[in-house]
C-alpha cells in the first residue's frame, strides 16, 4: 500500500489526529529527501518503536548560505516514494516552500553554544534554519519521537537542546551513521562526487577512525589532528574545514580524549563538501 502524501498542515494534522486518539504512537522522519539507506534506517527504527512513521520531505532554504546549493539540490519526489514505501512508511509530508514559511513570516530559533564551534563558524546562519524548521515540523506533527542521523551529529545535539529547552514533549532519537563498504558516510550530496572524488573520500573515515585510535590511547589531540590535515592533503582533499577533538554532549574542543569525546571533520573534494565523525571513547 502506497503511503499518501500531504501538502498542508492542515491536512497533516487532520491525517494524525485519529492515530493519536487511538493511542498510537507516531514517529517523525524529517528529510530533504534525496533519499538514501541512511535515511531509510530511521524510518525503521521509528516503524520499530512507533505504530507509525511519519517522513517528511522539505528542502529548507533558510539552511543554505548564499553561495551553497539549494537550487542543485537533488530531487526526485517519485524516487523518494518508492523506497519510503519499501521502508513501509505510513505518511509522507511534503510541504511547499510557501507552507512552511508563508508571507510575514519572521520568527527564528537558534540555539547557542553548540553551534559555536564545528560547522557553525564555517555556515553562518545554516544551523538557525535547521532549529526553525524542525521546531515548526515539531510543532506541526507532534510526535511521540523524531529521528535524525549521527552522520549530522552537530545537528542531532543542536535539535536534542531546542526539544528540551522548549519543552517539546517528544522524545529525539539519534540513528548509528550508515556506511558504504569502504566506510564513508551515506549522504545526499555524495552524488555530486566525480568517480575520482569518490575514491578519494573512502580515505576521509580511515584517518578518522585510525586519529581516533591514537586519541583513546592517550595521544595529544593537537599533534594527531595536525598529522590528520597532512594526511587529509595527501589523500587529495581540496580544502580542510576543520577537524576536532570535542565533547559529544557540548561539543567544546578538547585537548585530550574523555569518555564521551569524538573527532569531527569537514573536508572538501572538488566543489562537495564532506562531514564525518568518530567515537573515540
Amino acid at each position: 500500500m502506497r503511503a499518501p502524501v500531504l501538502r498542508s498542515i492542515a491536512d497533516l494534522r487532520a491525517a494524525l489526529a485519529p492515530w493519536r486518539r487511538a493511542g498510537e504512537t507516531i514517529g517523525l522522519v524529517p528529510t530533504m529527501g534525496a533519499l538514501h539507506e541512511g535515511h531509510l534506517s530511521l524510518v525503521r527504527l521509528a516503524k520499530a518503536e512507533c505504530r507509525r512513521a511519519v517522513a517528511t520531505i522539505f528542502v529548507n532554504p533558510s539552511q543554505f548560505g548564499a553561495n551553497e546549493d539549494l537550487s542543485a539540490y537533488p530531487r526526485d519526489e517519485a524516487a523518494d516514494r518508492k523506497l519510503l514505501d519499501g521502508a513501509e512508511a505510513d505518511l509522507l509530508f511534503a510541504p511547499a516552500v510557501g507552507e512552511i514559511y508563508p508571507p510575514g513570516f519572521a520568527t527564528t530559533v537558534s540555539v547557542a553554544g553548540l553551534t559555536d564551534h564545528l560547522c557553525g563558524p564555517h555556515r553562518p546562519g545554516h544551523f538557525a534554519g535547521v532549529a526553525t524548521v524542525v521546531t515548526k515540523l515539531l510543532v506541526q506533527a507532534l510526535p511521540d519521537r523524531a529521528y535524525f542521523g549521527e552522520k549530522d551529529f552537530q545537528q542531532l545535539q543542536v535539535i536534542r537542546r531546542l526539544a528540551t529547552d522548549l519543552d517539546l514533549p517528544v522524545l529525539i532519537r539519534g540513528g548509528a551513521t550508515i556506511r558504504d563498504a569502504d566506510g564513508l558516510a551515506l549522504s545526499s550530496r555524495n552524488r555530486y562526487l566525480s568517480v575520482d572524488a569518490r575514491a578519494k573520500a573512502a580515505a576521509l573515515p580511515r584517518l578518522l577512525r585510525e586519529a581516533a585510535g591514537r586519541l583513546a590511547d592517550g595521544g595529544d589531540a593537537e599533534a594527531v589532528l595536525n598529522e590528520v590535515r597532512q594526511d587529509m592533503a595527501k589523500a587529495g582533499f581540496t580544502r580542510v574545514d576543520y577537524v576536532t577533538l570535542a565533547d559529544e554532549a557540548a561539543l567544546q574542543p578538547l585537548a585530550h580524549a574523555k569518555a564521551g569525546s569524538r573527532i569531527f571533520a569537514a573536508v572538501w573534494l572538488e566543489r562537495t563538501r564532506l562531514i564525518d565523525n568518530w567515537p573515540v571513547m
